[in-house]
């Protein structure tokens, strides 16, 4: 397939997911020396940290049942590669691989350090400030999943 478009112009310039995007680097980058730690130096490529967490505020954001469900909507949708980082032309991982990678890279520790470092990235704004800054968009409104208040 061969686009004259580049996934980036595909992608809405009010779409929220822009400017979740936005915070979420700004955290990433702040988060770089720990991530970068998480790296091997020997042994089969890995899945990217950084591309776990984006991939996994995806599957949270969206009500994605099962990371193997996740994949498959990487696989073919531009906007869930453009959010994570994936050109249209890269491989997606399997499920097994990424569900490892998860496990051995996304600890606790990191993942527990990620909604603080996007805190810190919003320049001390409160919750509500955030849920404006989101215009009122819920992520699940748009894919035809009801949207329960107060469920877990």
């Amino acid at each position: 397939m061969f686009s004259y478009v580049s996934i980036e112009e595909r992608i809405p310039a009010s779409h929220p997911l822009r400017r979740i995007r936005k915070l979420a680097d700004q955290a990433l980058d702040r988060l770089n020396p720990t991530l970068c730690e998480l790296y091997a130096s020997e042994g089969r490529p890995s899945v990217p940290p950084e591309q776990l967490l984006l991939a996994s505020l995806l599957q949270a954001f969206y009500g994605i049942r099962s990371e193997r469900l996740l994949l498959e909507q990487l696989h073919y949708n531009l906007l869930f590669r453009w959010f994570v980082g994936l050109s249209p032309d890269d491989p997606i991982w399997h499920p097994t691989t990424f569900t490892k990678n998860r496990e051995r890279l996304l600890n606790e520790e990191v993942m527990g350090r990620l909604p603080g470092e996007v805190d810190g990235g919003t320049g001390g704004q409160t919750a509500a400030q955030r849920r404006a800054l989101l215009g009122g968009w819920h992520p699940a409104a748009g894919l035809g999943i009801p949207c329960l208040a107060g469920a877990n």
